[in-house]
């Protein structure tokens, strides 16, 4: 039986040399490996209580929806700046060249709400991080974060140190 790991192309040298990008489409193209990974994730929840799962554009959709839908609960997109239409809250955050900023409804979380995060990769942790922000703006409380993959040596963690962080598959480099 195929690993999880198994289903993820490794493209040497993009998106410049010397990176291995780790492609999550090659899990999403097969219905086995795609099954896989929307189990894996959902097992790291089963001991957990929490109200509503949250996932950031666009992967975070793709696999935070599944477990949500499964676990009957209510999943909390967030988006980049000016893609929901309704009130807002926003948070910046920096990216490698210059700064980003995503936002979610104000009315999302309630105050006291428990919160899983479940994005596809972390890298430098500064997506999740910024969300994290948000949620506690909104009164929320994280519970969980998951990820599918890790690229342990970007050393996103550290900046979830606060939080309780797993991740499914973890890679050594970046």
């Amino acid at each position: 039986m195929k690993k999880l790991e198994d289903y993820v192309r490794s493209i040497p040298d993009f998106p410049e040399e010397g990176i291995i990008f780790r492609d999550v489409t090659s899990i999403l193209q097969d219905k086995d490996g795609l099954r896989m990974a929307i189990d894996k994730i959902q097992e790291e929840l089963a001991q957990v209580d929490f109200d509503l799962v949250l996932g950031p554009e666009s992967r975070g959709f793709i696999f935070g929806v599944p477990v949500a839908y499964n676990l009957n609960k209510p999943f909390i997109p967030v988006r980049k700046k000016g893609k929901l239409p309704c009130e807002t809250v926003e948070m910046e955050y920096d990216l490698e060249y210059g700064t980003a900023v995503i936002e979610m409804h104000k009315d999302a979380i309630q105050p006291g709400q428990k919160v899983v995060i479940i994005d596809d990769l972390i890298a430098t942790g500064g997506t999740i991080e910024a969300i994290t922000k948000l949620v506690r703006k909104l009164g929320g409380e994280v519970i969980k974060i998951v990820f599918l993959m890790e690229l342990e040596g970007l050393c996103g963690r550290e900046k979830l140190k606060d939080y309780d962080v797993v991740s499914v598959i973890k890679y050594e480099g970046k």
